[in-house]
């Protein structure tokens, strides 16, 4: 008898360890994110590699989401409860509509040093600085805050509209019209700056335009896009979200202390080919929480720009919109 109560006993553990780990795995809460596959969605990939969602118990579904403009859409629409990174000006512009429905839980700047945004000319056009596309057909990123920005930037080096002709194009096709000849320059991310300069068939006028020329000071950070969350995805499952962004703090930790061995992380991931990879720059990843009142500073006076060129409707005051995990 004691012998079968052992077996009992023993086969009683099992089904109890099976049980617990079903529990676990039953504990990994579905998050549905959009993802931008440019350089700046870094830490979300790293986030998932490095298993850092695994570890906080999250199991993100990605869906794919070309520009702000749909991310957007589908952060109002509830498609999505995370946009892996939404540019500022869209978000700010969406949560006038709204209100709420972009948190930043952390911002990406970019500088002459931290490049994403930038002017690159076709080789064989004749332009060694911004006022010199006088007469060039330029493209842009997609959505308004790009095509706005540029046209500012273009402004601030005495470049009116008719001077040049700008047409947005979605960011896959830049590279291709670049080789093509179509534009004879533009304003375009990265990776597609790094991979035109791979190519041979265009170079980089200047980086950092919108610290410089929008913010006036090149060792400001523009934060021009970041991680946002739903509101409705921080009332309703309060738990989860603070995970999910422990998990984002986690990948910006290991992006800031090993940034060459998370750039790895681009390829296969991003449209970022394995022959450009050592060459895109990182980006100045910042967890809201840890923005210091000078860098909140040049968030609030990038929004009074998106807000002077009519992209965010009404003056908002940032703080409103950053949430501190």
């Amino acid at each position: 008898m004691k012998s079968l109560s052992r077996i009992v006993f023993a086969l009683l553990a099992v089904v109890a360890l099976v049980g617990a780990g079903t529990g676990r795995a039953a504990a990994q809460d579905k998050v549905v994110v959009g993802v931008f596959p440019l350089s700046s969605s870094l830490p979300y990939f790293v986030a998932v590699e490095k298993g850092f969602f695994k570890e906080e118990n999250i199991a993100p579904e990605m869906i794919k989401l070309m520009g702000g403009p749909a991310n957007v859409a589908a952060m109002i629409t509830g498609q999505i409860e995370v946009s892996a990174v939404l540019v500022t000006l869209e978000g700010l512009n969406a949560n006038v509509k709204k209100p709420g429905v972009a948190m930043y839980i952390a911002l990406n700047s970019q500088t002459p040093v931290w490049k994403m945004e930038q002017f690159v000319v076709r080789n064989g056009f004749k332009a060694d600085k911004i006022s010199d596309l006088k007469g060039a057909k330029l493209m842009t990123a997609p959505g308004p805050a790009n095509l706005n920005t540029a046209k500012a930037i273009l402004a601030k080096n005495g470049l009116k509209e008719g001077d040049y002709t700008a047409d947005q194009l979605d960011m896959s096709q830049h590279v291709n019209a670049m080789a093509a000849g179509t534009f004879d320059g533009g304003y375009t991310l990265e990776p597609n700056a790094s991979m035109m300069i791979k190519a041979g068939v265009a170079r980089t006028l200047e980086a950092g335009v919108i610290s410089k020329y929008i913010l006036g000071d090149e060792k400001a950070d523009a934060y021009a896009a970041g991680c946002a969350i739903t509101s409705d995805f921080i009332a309703k499952r309060p738990d989860v979200a603070k995970r999910f962004a422990t998990a984002w703090s986690k990948a910006v930790d290991y992006i800031n202390k090993n940034p060459d061995d998370a750039r790895k992380y681009l390829a296969n991931n991003t449209f970022t080919p394995d022959n450009v990879v050592d060459m895109v720059s990182m980006l100045g990843y910042t967890m809201a929480k840890d923005m210091t009142p000078k860098q909140v500073g040049d968030l609030q006076k990038l929004s009074d720009f998106g807000t002077s060129i009519g992209v965010v409707p009404e003056k908002l005051d940032v703080t409103k919109f950053l949430y501190k995990y």
